[in-house]
């Protein structure tokens, strides 16, 4: 016999709620580990907005690896409608079962039970055997490690009517199916939405979550951030990526680059045996710090350049 497998405890302060994202090398302020804290504590979903890439989507796979729990990911998209979200029929499997019902004479006008046995049939196809469960409806299933973490993700790239179908999931932990009728969680799910907020979500949504924005990190949090994601840079180069990255975000550019995007240009240059920034080497390597051709032309050249002196010139006098 398999023994059951112990839920790991949940935080029991703010405190223990960051050291459980530190575990992991996520560098949250005390402010997101208190929304976070709350939202566990009371069982409600948090709904986490800001830019892309600041770590957002992050803090999800971070609750499922640090607590043992399985992650259930929704990533949002226009024109996501329930049967891709929470559950749909096996037709394919129903309209076999019908056909094995018809060849067994069980339904058809020559049987003299012809309508009873429809009616058996038709319970019959439409019960939980037949039924194929999306996100939403997993996130909903018991499990001996605890209830699952739930990613909503990109909640602002779906459509308004799939915001009010799940104002049910976000208040009563349930889903409601015609044909079964309501399937509720013994347990509710932890639930973290996320959004880029390329549109505004309806306060109906907001109002069942603990809300949080999530905001660019300021340099000491980030240089301690890339020296966690990225350890094999060298501790000059990583000082020169923030600083440059932080003077980056000040421009008016089209799309500011993340932490993620500091991540991935930290690592970049590692595979380069680069243990400073230089400008050819900023200006080479801007495909992997901004992602639009009109931000990378205004930052290449002389404004890479500028930059980097301002750069050199903080770290000379720190």
């Amino acid at each position: 016999m398999t023994a059951k497998t112990k839920p790991v405890p949940l935080p029991a302060s703010i405190d223990a709620t960051a050291a459980l994202l530190a575990r992991a090398d996520y560098v949250a302020e005390r402010s997101l580990a208190t929304a976070l804290f709350l939202a566990l504590k009371m069982g409600r979903p948090l709904f986490l907005e800001g830019e892309a890439g600041v770590g957002k989507t992050e803090i999800a796979k971070v609750l499922a690896a640090t607590l043992k729990r399985r992650l259930v990911r929704l990533q949002c998209y226009e024109g996501l409608d329930i049967s891709s979200a929470v559950y749909e029929w096996n037709y394919p499997r129903q309209m076999i079962e019908i056909r094995l019902a018809e060849a067994a004479g069980r339904v058809g006008e020559a049987s003299g039970r012809s309508e009873a046995a429809r009616k058996k049939l038709g319970s019959d196809i439409f019960g939980a055997d037949f039924l194929i469960k999306r996100p939403l409806l997993q996130a909903l299933e018991p499990s001996d490690a605890g209830p699952p973490v739930l990613l909503i993700d990109e909640l602002d790239r779906t459509d308004e009517p799939f915001e009010a179908y799940l104002l049910e999931v976000l208040s009563d932990f349930q889903i409601s199916i015609p044909e079964l009728g309501t399937i509720q969680a013994d347990a509710p799910p932890i639930v973290i939405i996320t959004s880029n907020r390329t549109r505004e979500i309806h306060d109906a949504v907001k109002r069942r979550c603990f809300y949080h924005w999530v905001d660019y990190p300021d340099a000491a949090r980030e240089l301690d951030i890339v020296r966690r994601k990225a350890p094999g840079a060298a501790m000059r180069l990583s000082q020169e990526i923030v600083a440059f990255v932080q003077r980056l975000r000040k421009l008016d550019l089209f799309k500011l680059p993340g932490v993620a995007e500091t991540i991935d240009w930290t690592k970049a240059l590692v595979a380069l045996d680069k243990m400073t920034l230089d400008p050819d080497t900023v200006n080479d390597t801007l495909g992997a710090l901004l992602k639009y051709q009109d931000d990378i032309s205004r930052v290449r050249g002389s404004e890479a350049e500028r930059l980097l002196a301002e750069v050199n010139s903080e770290l000379a006098t720190a």
